[in-house]
């Protein structure tokens, strides 16, 4: 298995990188407030608080 840049930027996260990726996108694209971002991704079966958005 080879290493991208990509992949090493999340290295040592909690979450995997299509979450964080997906909340980052909805914040950003849609003007949400962190706890809207945090919500939907509740909705979605995944448990994260505003300010692990944040960081």
């Amino acid at each position: 298995m080879t290493v991208t840049s990509a992949d090493s930027s999340y290295k040592g996260f909690r979450y995997p990188k299509e979450i964080i990726s997906h909340s980052v996108w909805l914040y950003y694209r849609f003007a949400l407030s962190l706890r809207d971002v945090q919500e939907l991704m509740f909705e979605r079966g995944v448990v994260v608080s505003h300010e692990t958005i944040r960081q």
